[in-house]
């Protein structure tokens, strides 16, 4: 009898039930209203289930993300946490990013690129924030980049200036307002614009060339690599994706870079991402303080886009849409929709996606250059 009855005590405290807290309740019910989120309604999916997935095998399992030391080896998503400590699959994720996406709109328009600066402003902001809540200035750095909808950015700039311990908490706000732009950012574009900008019909386009696409990430790389070196891995990688795309000559790199790579990165990255999510290391202060800069700083940053969008609209008589400004946040190719989806809401026959992409693109751009800057002054490379 004594023997089966220490069998079963021991079977009992072997189970999660016997290690789980109030708090990894508290995280379990969160990730699984990700999961709800990422399933039901579609919110950038991609990213939102592995992260959510992550959390919630942290909270069961802790030791999934237990550090290797010489007398054990580490789990299973500490590996690939520390891939993104080395900043290897934010790097790839821009390669991905680069080789799906169309820079011409960007090309054809480079008053873009004012667009896409003007909603960085939401970075800054963020910056200022973190620091007057207590925050130290590498912190507040790691912090602030959320402001441009970055995930990946986040992600780098956290690990070069060695907030790891805030990375989690960066990231799944980072991720989290990215999934959540189609409901953030709407109320806040109908509320700076009136119905007459929001029907603005702009001119169609003018065609790019093969030459001046193949150019453009050459150009851009060694532009911006010369002037902030530290964004090399970022703009590099970015800009080769879409060389990749745009050379015509390495289809396969191209397919691979944007597809079967790409979703193998996306799962490493979401995965470990939502595995630092431990109820120990995000139920705290610290982490509502970010959460809630986030959101003051992605709203910002909008609203900044919106506003140098309808100084443009003036300058240009009527010819810029505001509505493309809220483009100018990082998260590709959400956020030019939601342009789009606003417009087309006043006024069906019009079509604002491919006008949206140019601020869309200049704000990947635009954030990856705010995360080298904040890397310079601290002197990280």
């Amino acid at each position: 009898m004594d023997y089966i009855l220490n069998t079963l005590n021991n079977l009992l405290h072997q189970t999660a039930f016997a290690n789980l807290t109030i708090g990894n309740f508290v995280m379990i019910v969160v990730a699984c209203f990700f999961l709800y989120l990422a399933i039901r309604h579609g919110f950038e999916p991609l990213l939102l289930l592995p992260i959510a997935f992550g959390m919630l095998l942290v909270n069961i399992y802790p030791d999934i993300m237990r550090p290797f030391s010489e007398e054990q080896t580490g789990g299973l998503l500490y590996y690939f946490y520390v891939l993104d400590e080395w900043a290897i699959l934010p790097s790839l994720i821009f390669m991905g990013v680069g080789a799906m996406t169309d820079f011409g709109p960007l090309i054809a328009n480079p008053k873009s690129f004012i667009l896409g600066a003007a909603a960085q402003f939401g970075i800054f902001a963020a910056y200022f924030g973190a620091i007057a809540m207590g925050f130290n200035d590498k912190a507040a750095a790691a912090i602030s980049i959320i402001g441009g909808a970055d995930g990946p950015t986040s992600i780098f700039l956290a690990g070069k200036l060695g907030q790891t311990a805030l990375l989690g908490p960066i990231a799944v706000a980072a991720y989290s307002y990215m999934s959540l732009v189609p409901i953030i950012q709407p109320p806040i574009m109908r509320l700076l614009t009136t119905e007459k900008e929001r029907k603005i019909k702009m001119a169609q386009l003018r065609p790019v060339s093969k030459l001046e696409r193949i150019l453009f990430p050459i150009v851009v790389t060694i532009v911006v690599s010369l002037i902030l070196p530290t964004t090399a891995p970022l703009i590099g990688m970015l800009m080769l994706g879409n060389l990749f795309k745009e050379s015509g000559v390495v289809r396969q790199l191209q397919e691979t870079a944007s597809n079967a790579l790409m979703y193998i990165v996306v799962i490493l990255l979401g995965t470990s991402v939502g595995a630092t999510t431990s109820a120990e290391a995000f139920l705290n202060a610290a982490t509502l303080k970010i959460v809630a800069l986030g959101l003051i700083a992605f709203a910002f940053g909008t609203a900044t886009g919106v506003l140098f969008g309808k100084i443009m609209c003036a300058a240009t008589k009527g010819g810029v849409n505001p509505l493309i400004g809220s483009a100018g946040v990082s998260a590709v190719p959400m956020a030019a929709r939601v342009s789009q989806k606003v417009g087309a809401e006043y006024d069906p026959t019009n079509f604002l996606l491919m006008h949206a992409m140019g601020p869309n693109v200049a704000g990947v751009i635009g954030t990856a250059v705010a995360a080298g800057t904040f890397m310079a002054i601290f002197g990280v490379f």
